[in-house]
């Protein structure tokens, strides 16, 4: 049976919560859609947590946060401590997001806020071949994001890629460190929470833009399946 830690990095909105969940519960449904039977554990460093010895950990997922990797909050070190002691473990980890943007920092990329700006609404990333992990040619995904990695870790393959986004996913050498930008765990309800929420704060028409996109499918489930077995060390089907 499968054991996932999952390191809550930030907080859903109250008012979206009832409806919605916490970023864990995103994550928990994203993962038994693909594998019923997986245990999850939830360590939230908002509420104030202590991080566990990645030692003893079968598998590590990172959420999103609305903190940047770069502000100096005094949680940051010790998660990029963390990070690093399970790469080196080789415990299976994937970021998504913040944490997408954590890991990168923590083993060597550069991550700081776009001058492109927001990317909000469904992005569609081209995917590498023969990656090993995300089949197909493209996966449209929801996004939620200001802060990009610039320069990808030098043991990192870039596996999913936009123009707007060119590291969106990162595949390390180790085989057991996987991160993404976009939001698989995100089913199309909170995706346009997270467009009007930045009404007035990004410009109209990026906004408006991203409200239309909501309206063709998301890849979600088959970005999440892969993660999933990825943490799993499950087979594709």
């Amino acid at each position: 049976m499968a054991r996932i830690t999952v390191i809550e990095t930030g907080l859903v909105p109250q008012k979206y919560r009832e409806r919605h969940g916490s970023f864990p519960d995103m994550f928990e449904r994203m993962v038994r859609a693909e594998d019923p039977s997986a245990e999850i554990d939830i360590v939230s460093i908002p509420n104030g947590d202590a991080l566990p010895d990645p030692h003893e950990l079968d598998a590590v997922l990172i959420t999103g946060a609305a903190a940047g990797v770069y502000d100096g909050l005094d949680w940051i070190a010790p998660l990029e401590d963390f990070v690093r002691k399970a790469h080196a473990n080789k415990t299976p980890m994937v970021g998504v997001c913040f944490g997408h943007q954590l890991i990168a920092q923590a083993l060597g990329g550069t991550v700081r806020k776009s001058e492109k700006g927001w990317g909000i609404g469904r992005h569609v990333y081209r995917v590498t071949p023969d990656n090993g992990v995300v089949g197909g040619e493209q996966v449209a995904v929801a996004a939620s994001h200001q802060d990009q990695v610039i320069e990808a870790p030098r043991d990192a393959q870039t596996i999913l890629s936009s123009d707007f986004t060119p590291h969106a996913g990162l595949l390390y050498a180790n085989g057991t460190t996987l991160t993404v930008q976009p939001h698989p765990e995100f089913d199309a309800g909170f995706a346009q929470v997270c467009v009007d929420l930045r009404d007035g704060k990004a410009p109209d028409d990026v906004v408006a833009a991203a409200r239309a996109s909501l309206a063709q499918p998301l890849d979600s489930a088959s970005l999440g399946g892969s993660i999933t077995r990825f943490l799993t060390r499950r087979a594709a089907p």
